[in-house]
């Protein structure tokens, strides 16, 4: 490994996150929040904890609250607030409990009141009311992350499952008022797909849920299928939203740290949305293309690719994407391909993403693997262990999607 070049990749990594924690975006959102009645908090996601910890260091009128992230997330207790933690990305009993004891903080409320909900990407796996049994919920969300489908087809299905996706949870804040704060981890910041929507009408249709359904060969109960055909909330009246991050901005904090160490960044896309060892091979060749010509360039691409599982490795998109960089990285000197979720975490491990340079695949032959195996396997995480190749940040209370980098010197 090329320890300088790693040091580097660590150091773009670390600003980039900085740069994009929710803390400071959430007391913007609330400069002018001016409430005329009890204030009760709501946060879900991966960055619940942050949001709602920024949001009671700026008010002094939360009268109850609920915080829901994903295990390992909650950095300490928040005055006024209970928080829970639960399991991503497939839903389990201790977010369907507290989802109904935010459930139970809404129902009474009145029209002056405010529900102050924060936001945040892994809600839709957190904050879940199933309308199916909860085993038969985990098994088809088992089957759309197995499946390849992109995370608009995941949640288009995935409301239709739940009593409080698209839209519901905010008729069942009705008639208080919902102040909805929300962190964009979805391509272009559809708002009713982030998280599945909980507090914003619905824009897909159930001909388009059976489409996916169709598509991916979803083995569905009759119930399920029925449910696929019952619309969701198309208005609400009660509602007021504000957006705040997204990965523009986590790709501009990394063309900033980029610049910072004497790179020219340059970004390929903050929208990418293809397979990951796709990604990673691409990026790979691009910096075949321009090593060894005397510049400094950092190629960014922002979004979030998926994985379609082929074995029964263990690993993450961000970590695939780093291991089928290698092949075309083999031999270069002083260049890398490195990418990392915003979150901290990368598929069901510890880690957030991954590295590989020109001393990668060499590293891997010595240990024993083959890199397209590995890919075959979706056993990334292991092969990157091997080489030194694994990013661990731990839970970084922001949620903004991904970032690739290649570094050519």
């Amino acid at each position: 490994m090329d320890h300088a070049l790693r040091q580097n990749a660590d150091r773009i990594i670390s600003a980039s996150i900085q740069a994009v924690l929710p803390d400071e975006a959430v007391r913007r959102a609330l400069k002018d929040f001016r409430p005329a009645g009890r204030v009760v908090l709501v946060a879900a996601g991966k960055a619940a904890w942050q949001m709602a910890n920024a949001a009671v260091s700026a008010l002094d009128c939360v009268t109850d609250g609920a915080v829901i992230t994903k295990y390992g997330h909650v950095k300490g207790g928040i005055p006024g607030v209970r928080c829970y933690e639960a399991g991503h990305p497939v839903p389990d009993a201790n977010g369907f409990a507290a989802t109904e004891q935010a459930l139970e903080l809404v129902r009474g409320l009145h029209p002056e009141d405010t529900v102050l909900f924060l936001l945040s990407g892994g809600g839709s796996a957190l904050f879940e009311k199933p309308l199916l049994p909860g085993e038969e919920l985990q098994n088809i969300t088992g089957q759309l992350l197995a499946s390849g489908a992109d995370i608009v087809e995941m949640n288009t299905i995935r409301k239709r499952l739940s009593g409080v996706k698209g839209g519901r949870f905010a008729q069942a804040c009705a008639p208080a008022r919902v102040f909805s704060i929300v962190l964009s981890d979805i391509l272009g910041d559809p708002l009713d797909m982030i998280a599945s929507g909980p507090a914003v009408p619905d824009t897909s249709t159930c001909a388009q849920a059976v489409a996916i359904a169709e598509k991916y060969r979803l083995d569905l109960s009759p119930a399920a299928a029925a449910l696929l055909r019952q619309e969701t909330p198309k208005s609400l009246d009660n509602v007021t939203t504000q957006i705040t991050g997204s990965v523009r901005e986590l790709c501009a904090a990394a063309a900033k740290a980029s610049r910072a160490l004497g790179y020219e960044p340059i970004l390929l896309t903050d929208r990418l949305c293809c397979e990951a060892r796709e990604a990673g091979s691409f990026l790979g060749s691009v910096v075949r293309t321009h090593a060894g010509q005397g510049r400094k360039l950092a190629f960014i691409a922002g979004g979030e690719t998926v994985v379609h599982l082929t074995g029964k490795g263990l690993g993450g998109r961000n970590q695939e994407l780093a291991l089928a960089a290698a092949p075309a990285l083999a031999g270069l000197q002083n260049c890398c391909v490195f990418s990392v979720g915003s979150d901290g975490t990368d598929g069901p491990t510890d880690a957030a993403g991954g590295y590989a340079d020109g001393e990668t695949e060499a590293a891997l032959r010595a240990a024993g693997r083959d890199v397209f195996r590995t890919l075959a396997d979706n056993d990334a995480y292991h092969a990157l262990q091997a080489a030194d190749g694994l990013i661990i940040t731990g839970a970084t209370g922001t949620n903004v999607n991904d970032v690739a980098v290649a570094l050519v010197e």
